[in-house]
């Protein structure tokens, strides 16, 4: 992922470096680190939550809870691909002081979540921040946030205080991510929200990620390629870079002027579900809050009181471990029981079954599944009111056919537009910690279904083993491989915030009737070792997001589709986007961009210029396809 900075509050800047180099990245990834979670302080933490759970109470010193938080952001700071997960939850009350602040950075595989009922209920004296990775000179230079992935906030509120840090640092609470981060019902206040990172030696490019739900003060957008705000408010939005969306959001910025500045903005959401969370109620039992779906809204859901919905309490789910067998998880659900998944990374040897409708599978820490032997690691019915929440599926070294199916391709389907089957921050990897297979990674057969925020992810990188530069990309190219990101074969899917990047083939097929999408991201794969490997029959290259050719009636609010053929920058893809000629089959504000390697000859269907290297990260857009 490649972007380009520019200062705080400043337009964005028209220059572009040279896509992530890989090398450097693997390179800076530590080692997997031994040792158990529990051998941190981990008080309060409930013994059906596991060792990797962490529960703060409001009594405890905050040098305690600081020290075990600092503990765990220097074990994940870089451990981009390593096995561990963790969960930090705090019980409703205040943490922090102004003369003792809580400042709370944030590595991979880490979660940081309230137990409220309200977001209110939490309150952080202090900061929570994720900064960019220097990846080069003894970690002073190269300093990014483009492999900030896989790390989650959410249900608290953050009352700003920079006591102590310098005054670059204290100029905003940072959070400079990429993609498989999400921020969910969170509150800031007492300063500005920063999503890229200022403070570190150049060049500061970040690439993406996610807010819902959320109550924010000035946000500083800065280097973010693409990013995504849904149903939230805002008091102010600094910037654009490439493709910047809001639906639903009070106080966000106009989009008249498109694609200067890049927004594109939709009043209300058209169908919502905010993500299951944990919380503690006022006896001090833990239990679930499972939100209902909405269409047309805007604002958040906990503005007026707690977010509709209903309440599960823990003793209905079966609190699963990584040791678990599958057969004992399918016996629980298959007994009614509801799933959480505690932290850590589960070896599936055979298909978890989710087959009773309003079944919650909801995931803490990142919990991560990966398919063993060529399972299809997590397979949902077409049933009402299914919620997958907070989990990521990897692929394994034999092939899977698909890694989550939602839906039989054949036979009944029976979800519902007032109760849709739901994926919240679900994400997936094909290759990147280990060699992985999939055929497809998510499928979707049923009908009504909402996928709210996903990165569908064949690996760009990883610790595979491969040798880097040309041979090994190719190696890459025949072992990592994947053919579809996305294929949605249901009607009436929603999607709102859809991530697929790399894959080998078409990285979303959309063959369902009136689905919409509110915000597409793609990069194109990185390694085709020819243009006859990179070939769809006769056409040059496989669009990033293809429409069935029989679809009547779709929507696309903000889409880009991305190049950089590192392997072989001959390479040409003749379109971005593929869609039927209908008027019922409309895509606004769309665009393509060069990273500085490849051709994409079109936008869509033939309209719109090259994004080739004589125009290496300035963007090609089309405002509307097909125009009025």
């Amino acid at each position: 992922m490649t972007n380009h900075p520019s200062p705080p509050g400043g337009p964005a800047r028209r220059r572009v470096a040279r896509a992530l180099v890989l090398g450097l990245v693997l390179a800076a990834v530590t080692p997997t680190v031994g040792g158990a979670a529990s051998a941190y302080p981990r008080p309060g933490a409930p013994t059906d939550l596991g060792p990797h759970v962490t529960v703060f109470d409001p009594s405890m010193p905050v040098d305690q809870i600081q020290a075990t938080l600092d503990a765990t952001h220097a074990r994940q700071v870089d451990n981009e691909m390593g096995t561990e997960r963790y969960a930090y939850l705090f019980k409703p009350g205040t943490y922090g002081t102004p003369e003792q602040p809580l400042q709370i950075k944030v590595g991979y595989y880490t979660e940081i979540s309230g137990l409220g009922a309200s977001p209110t209920d939490v309150v952080i004296n202090g900061k929570v921040e994720v900064y960019n990775r220097c990846l080069a000179d003894g970690g002073t230079g190269n300093c990014i946030a483009l492999v900030n992935f896989w790390r989650t906030l959410s249900n608290l509120s953050i009352n700003v205080n920079a006591a102590g840090q310098d005054g670059c640092r204290s100029s905003a609470n940072f959070w400079a991510v990429s993609q498989a981060v999400s921020v969910r019902r969170v509150a800031v206040s007492g300063g500005t929200f920063s999503l890229m990172d200022y403070c570190t030696a150049g060049p500061q490019y970040a690439s993406g990620g996610f807010i819902a739900d959320s109550k924010l003060p000035s946000t500083v957008n800065g280097s973010q390629q693409q990013w995504l705000t849904r149903n939230s408010e805002v008091a102010g939005w600094s910037n654009g870079v490439w493709n910047q969306v809001f639906s639903g959001v009070v106080g966000a910025p106009d989009d008249a002027t498109f694609p200067d500045p890049p927004y594109t903005t939709l009043p209300t959401t058209p169908l919502s579900r905010e993500k299951p969370y944990l919380f503690v109620d006022e006896r001090g039992r833990y239990a679930v809050r499972v939100p209902a779906a909405a269409r047309d809204t805007r604002g958040t859901s906990w503005s007026g009181g707690i977010t509709p919905g209903r309440t599960i309490p823990l003793s209905d789910f079966h609190v699963a471990r990584p040791s678990d067998p599958v057969k004992t998880i399918n016996r629980e659900l298959a007994r009614g029981k509801h799933l959480l998944l505690t932290p850590g990374v589960y070896d599936v040897d055979r298909s978890i079954h989710v087959r009773r409708p309003d079944t919650v599978v909801l995931g803490l820490g990142h919990a991560t599944l990966t398919a063993v032997d060529g399972a299809i690691p997590l397979d949902v019915a077409g049933v009402p009111g299914v919620v997958v929440a907070g989990v990521t599926i990897d692929a394994g070294a034999t092939e899977s056919p698909v890694l989550l199916r939602v839906g039989r391709e054949h036979g009944r389907n029976a979800s519902t537009p007032v109760n849709p089957l739901t994926l919240s921050d679900v994400y997936f990897r094909v290759g990147g910690p280990h060699v992985g297979r999939a055929d497809t990674a998510l499928q979707v057969n049923a009908d009504h279904v909402l996928i709210d925020h996903t990165w569908v992810w064949r690996g760009d990188h990883g610790v595979e083993g491969f040798t880097e530069g040309v041979n090994g990309d190719t190696d890459r190219w025949r072992t990592n491989t994947g053919r579809y990101g996305a294929v949605i074969n249901g009607d009436d899917v929603t999607a709102t915030g859809l991530f697929v990047e790399h894959f080998q083939r078409h990285n979303t097929v959309w063959n369902g009737e009136r689905g919409t999408t509110v915000l597409y991201q793609n990069e194109l794969p990185y390694d085709p070792p020819t243009q006859a490997d990179w070939m769809n029959g006769d056409v040059q290259g496989w669009a990033g997001y293809k429409v069935g050719d029989h679809v009547r009636t779709h929507t696309l609010h903000g889409g880009g589709v991305y190049v950089f053929n590192q392997n072989n920058p001959s390479i040409h893809t003749e379109n971005g986007f593929e869609v039927p000629e209908t008027p019922g089959v409309r895509l606004r504000h769309i665009m393509t961009v060069n990273l500085s390697a490849g051709t994409i000859d079109h936008v869509v269907n033939g309209v719109g210029g090259p994004a080739d290297t004589t125009r290496v990260g300035a963007p090609v857009y089309v405002t509307e396809y097909p125009t009025p």
